[in-house]
């Protein structure tokens, strides 16, 4: 552990949250966003379902941990809504059994202190001519349709409603995009850079219009070691120097 505390973000869920630092991922992008505000810790897990989170949410996220979060962030629904494998097998769970996973996970995090917070994320579309132009031979057959992800999407999002969780319907908001389709993803599944933008713009709306109390958007949050210094760089005056700690310029897109 490094000091000083800062507040503690976790993203907890599937290969979308795992791979969330690759292609300009939205992890990597939140972490930028709150460097010297908030530390991002990441619990992703590739394949999984509600089902396995349910099995370890314990040991994720302990009760009597010194330090518990400020925000969890949580994905799962993908894989719970591929299609069921005739063996039983697979990562399929029963719609009933899903809702009933997350409303378990939402219990769990309100559960770990009072001012812990949480936001669900729905589940996105996929683009069906690619997973089934990809399919890859150690594989037995993958059955993921929008129709199953819509129905995963619009349940989350009524549980969500249920508890007064806060949610990001990425079902609707990737297919406001021009060409969502090809541009949202690297295979038909997981998310390209383009898609992790949208992820991470519908995260900063929740967190911008929540009525949190301390508020947990970046630019409400204090910035560690941000007074001014006789260290930093000499201004054009020569006489003063300039303070660079909210300095955002570097960034490609400037997050409200």
């Amino acid at each position: 552990m490094v000091g000083p505390a800062r507040p503690l973000f976790v993203l907890f869920g599937s290969s979308i949250v795992q791979m969330s630092y690759d292609h300009g991922g939205w992890g990597a992008i939140l972490s930028d966003i709150y460097s010297r505000r908030a530390d991002i810790l990441l619990r992703g897990y590739f394949g999984w379902n509600s089902r396995r989170a349910v099995e370890v949410l314990d040991q994720v996220f302990p009760k009597d941990a010194a330090v518990q979060p400020s925000l969890v962030i949580v994905y799962f629904g993908g894989n719970d809504s591929m299609g069921s494998h005739s063996s039983g097998l697979g990562p399929h769970v029963p719609l009933p059994e899903y809702i009933d996973n997350m409303r378990k996970i939402a219990s769990h995090v309100k559960s770990l202190s009072a001012s812990t917070r949480t936001i669900f994320l729905s589940c996105p579309p996929v683009n069906e001519a690619i997973i089934r132009g990809s399919t890859s031979g150690i594989f037995s057959e993958i059955v993921r349709t929008n129709e199953l992800c819509q129905q995963y999407s619009e349940a989350c999002i009524k549980l969500c409603q249920e508890m007064d969780i806060k949610v990001v319907d990425l079902f609707t908001a990737f297919q406001k995009t021009d060409d969502w389709l090809n541009a949202c993803f690297t295979d038909g599944i997981h998310l390209s850079a383009e898609g992790s933008k949208i992820v991470v713009e519908e995260i900063l709306k929740v967190l911008r219009e929540a009525d949190w109390k301390p508020s947990l958007h970046w630019k409400s949050m204090p910035l560690e070691f941000a007074e001014d210094s006789p260290y930093d760089l000499v201004a054009a005056d020569g006489k003063t120097t300039l303070n660079p700690s909210s300095w955002t310029f570097y960034r490609e897109i400037q997050w409200d």
